[in-house]
């Protein structure tokens, strides 16, 4: 294969479990299987069943979602934590011969949980040992393994160069394999588009166990792991990313303004701006309810990356959203390094060893999305306000434009290209546990979702495949058919979904690779 990283050893996982032999016949079977079907003799290292101490730390190591890390949360019957290549083939193997599910684990962010949960019998395959990151900086590329985090992956960089980055995500415990494989975006997306645009090789197992590059897959498949989501297709083992230039300072701000510091006509005019204002400046916006001299109020945050100084941004600022107010004291000149821990909520000065803790304090929460095509009136803004004040959610607009409308809706199977404005993410995060709690806030996010409507885009309602969200629509796990997944396949994907569905008819037309949003093959 082009890398040789996957032939290097690999981080070993510490849990202890070293010579613990678990009584349940399907972990003796299931060991028995690997055994035969790989030269390697660590098998009983990297195999975890419900007996053995440490399932329950590797299991719930990487639930980034506390709603399914509950007592009555269906468990997998087996996980698996391979340490090369032959692990991972022999569990494709060895888990179609007991007829389990798969699900294949990075850094365990998805929102619903689906890398980790299922109601039907099932296997983990968590590759968090897969983790290695080569730089060539002469290059300016790097393989990265699908088990490493963002946050592992800048920290390479920085170590490496003060002036490149990738362009992915703002939370640095996100794993590298479903982040890119869903279309990965992040702050730097108005200068370099997604981190799938900036993909230019991968190593994926498929279902009949073969380890394939780019060259040896074929066009076809490279371009659906690039935004369809890789756990349809196959187990995605590493990405070969381009490494994009960043000058030395760059500068952030963060400034909160309250609906009567004037936050509705803010929202309002940088709604014409928010695409077409210079590619080096993102800025996202944060609504949430906020209680202020005992009176309960809206606060919108204003975050801002710019790839520049700060002289430069206050002159952007003053000629295209001068009504911001910006001023010399609101921004701060930084490195883009400390700009990650920056976006991360850390104040400027934190260590940058920070990005390479994998601990991740999770929570209750719940997400959706949708995509702005066209201004909202400020009557309906407005409308909107009395709605997040009523409750705990919020809302965060992210704005598109500059690479963005650049690039095809058909070059990656993200398709949400030119013409949005914004993309929008419904948030709501709560500590209480039971059912009756998560029932009040999901229809908080719920009604947030349902006010938009007419505000969104349509035909279809769009969504974001990485704000993986049920709600719009799921498949009965093994029984995927194509006018099941063509509801949410439609929202995430608009016309790509049948390329997609056509691309795992070849590869995988038993459908081993599937969850409860995964495209389906077509059924002859």
């Amino acid at each position: 294969m082009s890398s040789p990283m996957l032939l290097l050893p690999l981080l070993l996982f510490t849990l202890n479990s070293y010579s613990y032999v678990a009584s349940s016949p399907l972990y003796e079977t299931f060991v028995q299987c690997l055994s035969k079907n790989t030269k390697n003799n660590q098998i009983s290292n990297i195999v975890y069943s419900s007996q053995n101490p440490s399932f329950t730390p590797v299991l719930q190591d990487y639930i980034r979602n506390a709603r399914f890390n509950t007592s009555t949360t269906r468990k997998p019957s087996l996980i698996v934590t391979p340490l090369n290549v032959s692990h991972i083939q022999a569990t494709i193997i060895c888990t179609k011969q007991f007829g389990l599910q798969l699900k294949i684990r990075s850094g365990g962010h998805d929102y619903e949980g689906i890398s980790y949960v299922s109601e039907v019998p099932f296997i983990i395959l968590d590759t968090f040992n897969f983790r290695s990151i080569d730089i060539n900086i002469k290059d300016e590329t790097a393989w990265v393994q699908a088990g490493a985090t963002l946050g592992e992956l800048y920290y390479k960089i920085w170590q490496t160069s003060k002036v490149h980055a990738y362009p992915a995500g703002v939370c640095p415990t996100i794993g590298v394999g479903g982040h890119i494989s869903g279309g990965g975006y992040g702050n730097l997306l108005r200068k370099y588009g997604l981190t799938v645009d900036n993909v230019i090789d991968a190593q994926i197992i498929d279902a009949k166990g073969r380890l394939l590059d780019r060259k040896s897959m074929g066009e076809d498949l490279f371009w659906a792991i690039r935004g369809g989501g890789g756990a349809s297709f196959g187990v995605v083992l590493a990405y070969k990313i381009n490494l994009v230039r960043v000058p030395p300072i760059v500068t952030v701000f963060s400034i909160d303004r309250t609906l009567d510091q004037n936050a509705t006509d803010l929202v309002y005019r940088w709604q014409f701006v928010a695409d077409k204002v210079d590619e080096n400046l993102f800025i996202r916006f944060l609504v949430v309810p906020a209680t202020i001299q005992n009176r309960t109020t809206v606060k919108v945050t204003f975050n801002a990356l710019f790839l520049g100084d700060s002289n430069t941004l206050l002159s952007v600022i003053k000629s295209q959203f001068p009504d911001l107010g910006l001023t010399k004291q609101d921004v701060k000149e930084t490195s883009w390094i400390q700009s990650v821990l920056y976006w991360y909520t850390l104040p400027i000065g934190t260590p940058e060893t920070v990005l390479l803790d994998r601990k991740y304090p999770g929570s209750f929460f719940k997400r959706k999305s949708d995509f702005i095509q066209t201004p909202i009136p400020k009557q309906g803004l407005e409308g909107l306000w009395k709605k997040v004040v009523l409750g705990e959610a919020g809302l965060a607009f992210n704005a598109l434009g500059g690479k963005m409308s650049q690039i095809g809706e058909t070059e990656t199977p993200y398709p949400h290209r030119n013409g949005n404005i914004f993309k929008v993410q419904y948030f709501v995060n709560w500590k209480e546990e039971g059912i009756e709690a998560e029932k009040k806030y999901l229809k908080q996010t719920g009604s947030l979702y349902d006010y938009m409507t007419p505000f969104v885009s349509k035909n279809p309602r769009e969504a974001f495949l990485n704000y993986r969200d049920l709600d719009i629509g799921t498949t009965d796990n093994g029984k995927n058919t194509y006018n099941e997944a063509k509801v949410y396949g439609l929202k995430y994907f608009k016309e790509n979904f049948d390329r997609l569905v056509k691309v795992k008819t070849a590869v995988d037309p038993e459908n081993f690779f599937r969850n409860e949003q995964s495209i389906p093959p077509l059924v002859y």
